[in-house]
């Protein structure tokens, strides 16, 4: 097209306000360099986490890719979270609201510089989405570029990986491992750099990245510590060249049909909850008519095809050494559950970028054939009712039956389900209910310690959970998260008692408090909002412009006003 490559930086570079230049002169631009596009390079800067350790060696390499292709690249730092770090304590509560300060920066910097191309980096759990939010926002020209997983460690011959670091440790703290054992394997599963490996939040936002067309083929497969992502990165210039010429823009990109490419992925891989989140997010902030309602129909209908964990054992190592993402992808195409027809960041449509993909060789464990799955439903659903009228998602993968009925153990701190079940207090059949940890009241935090505790032989899928807030993807169980409304904003979760009959029905989508309607309006009069004391001011802004669950926790100046 007519339209110069460098759309947004010429009115800086040759604008009327000539001032700005002795910046760059200072940055030894040459004559011929103002007239080069300039492409943000989002990067979030956190050495101490092994997820982004690597983030700023990757951001160099593509740094120097789009130099090759004549276009000049500037890395910018944004914030960053380790969601595994956090675990437990109270920098769990800046989880979520990092992902939307990520937004913000990557926004903030693109616009205010007058980049002509944001590139995202997706190195751990908040990173990737926070930058889809601010592509969509900006609808600046811009793609998504994954930082890698992890390789798996290695216990006694067999491959381990984070999350077997924490079903040891509960496993060691009801006698049935011994703390040695737990603590050899907690000091070799996580041997590099890369985002966790199994198909928690970071790999299920990779996946889903891919599926959605945000992120080039192979991108979320290739490992964080291999040659592919070097020649990734180093690659990636002629990719924006092609996305500027074009014009190609993330709405381009991010349309219905592509996010529900994305949730049926992320149903087919057995994804994180987080995932939903995400999506939910991205389809606000891209204007794009996408709800909860539509993530719990895709579910119904989409079976389980792949092993990794915490459903098996496997990682995305090894869906990098059988053939990669495309690979994947390309058998849901065949299949009919991905649409073909989407545009993708590489210019071509999902369907051009896969017809070179590897087909499946069926000689191995991860995947399997459609007509054989491991379950016929996502292990992820979708259910409404009484308690949570604004929906609530389950992850299910220790689930034999999708109902379950029992009596509610409530709770408001993480840590004292943990202290109750080392006290042999839970018994199979419980309802456990963790409260008050919901955006507004506590910037969501991931209460992985809570779930950990749980996976224990004699509980782990004999008791449910239900919670305003959310769980890493490395959790597992019979669990149910993002109850919305959340309790902090008066809805019905902050009305159970112990004692009180729960029961769901994940293919009918209920959930049902067995409570009659007027004894639940008296306490809905008695009840009374806490007072949450605002010890950091992140969470107080965070708290003061959130949207509930439902819509993905977004800033509520992205949604409707009938919203």
């Amino acid at each position: 097209m007519d339209r110069p490559l460098n759309w947004n930086s010429r009115n800086l570079t040759q604008g009327w306000q000539r001032g700005v230049t002795a910046f760059y002169y200072g940055l030894n631009f040459q004559e011929e360099d103002f007239h080069k596009p300039q492409v943000g390079i989002g990067v979030p800067l956190l050495e101490g986490n092994l997820c982004n350790v690597h983030a700023y060696r990757l951001a160099t390499l593509i740094k120097q890719g789009c130099e090759k292709e004549g276009l000049i690249g500037f890395p910018f730092g944004t914030p960053a979270v380790s969601d595994n770090i956090t675990q437990g304590h109270e920098g769990g509560n800046a989880s979520l609201p990092s992902r939307n300060m990520i937004a913000n920066a990557a926004e903030c910097v693109t616009s205010s510089h007058g980049y002509d191309f944001l590139i995202g980096m997706h190195n751990c759990d908040k990173n990737g989405p926070g930058f889809a939010m601010a592509l969509a926002r900006l609808n600046y020209p811009g793609l998504i570029i994954n930082g890698g997983s992890i390789k798996p460690g290695c216990h006694r011959g067999q491959d381990t990986s984070i999350l077997d670091v924490y079903d040891s440790q509960a496993a060691a703290s009801v006698g049935a491992m011994t703390h040695a054992e737990a603590d050899e394997i907690l000091r070799t599963a996580c041997p590099g750099p890369g985002g966790c490996g199994i198909a928690a939040s970071f790999n299920t936002w990779g996946i889903a990245l891919e599926a959605m067309g945000l992120s080039a083929p192979y991108s979320s497969s290739n490992p964080a510590d291999d040659p592919s992502k070097i020649a990734e990165c180093e690659g990636i210039g002629a990719l924006v060249k092609r996305l500027l010429a074009e014009d190609i823009r993330p709405r381009d990109v991010v349309t219905r049909a592509s996010m529900i490419n994305a949730t049926r992925a992320v149903a087919a891989m057995g994804g994180s909850t987080n995932g939903v989140l995400h999506l939910l997010a991205l389809a606000r902030e891209a204007h794009v008519d996408f709800h909860l309602q539509d993530i719990q129909q895709i579910c119904r209908e989409t079976p389980v095809l792949c092993s990794f964990a915490p459903r098996g054992k496997r990682t995305m190592y090894d869906l990098f050494k059988l053939g990669g993402t495309p690979m994947f992808l390309k058998y849901l195409l065949q299949q009919g559950m991905l649409s073909g027809d989407c545009i993708t960041v590489t210019g071509k449509t999902m369907a051009e970028n896969l017809a070179d993909a590897p087909d499946i060789d069926w000689n191995q464990d991860l995947i399997v054939p459609v007509d054989k799955p491991f379950k016929p439903y996502a292990d992820m659903q979708i259910c409404f009712g009484n308690l949570a009228p604004g929906g609530i998602v389950f992850k299910v993968s220790s689930m034999k039956e999708p109902t379950f009925r029992g009596k509610a153990i409530c709770f408001d701190d993480a840590r004292k389900i943990v202290e109750a079940v080392e006290r042999d207090e839970i018994q199979p059949g419980s309802v456990i209910v963790l409260r008050y940890l919901g955006p507004v009241a506590s910037g969501m935090p991931e209460v992985l310690v809570a779930t950990a505790a749980l996976a224990t032989p004699k509980l782990d899928g004999k008791v449910a959970f239900l919670s305003d807030t959310r769980v890493s993807g490395v959790s597992h169980g019979a669990i149910g998260v993002h109850c919305a409304p959340e309790a902090a904003v008066g809805g019905p979760i902050a009305l159970v008692e112990d004692g009180d009959e729960i029961s769901f029905d994940l293919t009918a989508g209920d959930l049902t408090l067995h409570v009659d309607d007027a004894v639940l309006a008296a306490r809905q009069r008695e009840w009374q909002a806490p007072e949450i004391p605002r010890t950091r001011g992140y969470l107080a802004d965070f708290a003061a412009t959130v949207s509930q669950a439902h819509h993905g926790c977004v800033s509520k100046a992205f949604l409707p006003d009938a919203e």
